[in-house]
């Protein structure tokens, strides 16, 4: 099969999947971190956790509020984080 009917058989499952024919094979999940939570279990400010993560307070906000979600380094940062509270202390520390 070349790369047109290979790329035409995927657009056309993805269709079904969309009209509910069929299931998909497989489904990614991701979770993600609620920033507020962790940072209120840490028992800091905005400011000071902006500073240990090397990013801004207005970013922090817009994880908070879930305008945006963190993506890439801090989203795994974030991960290692809510279930390693002691790593942010390390982090503010640097």
């Amino acid at each position: 099969m070349n790369m047109f009917d290979e790329l035409k058989a995927s657009l056309e499952e993805a269709v079904e999947i969309k009209q509910g024919r069929v299931e998909p094979a497989a489904r990614t999940k991701y979770e993600v971190a609620d920033v507020k939570a962790i940072r209120l279990a840490l028992k800091v400010s905005q400011q000071e956790f902006a500073q240990a993560l090397g990013t801004s307070v207005d970013t922090v906000k817009s994880w908070e509020t879930r305008r945006r979600n963190p993506t890439g380094l801090a989203a795994k940062v974030l991960g290692l984080i809510q279930d390693k509270p002691d790593l942010f202390r390390e982090l503010a520390a640097h």
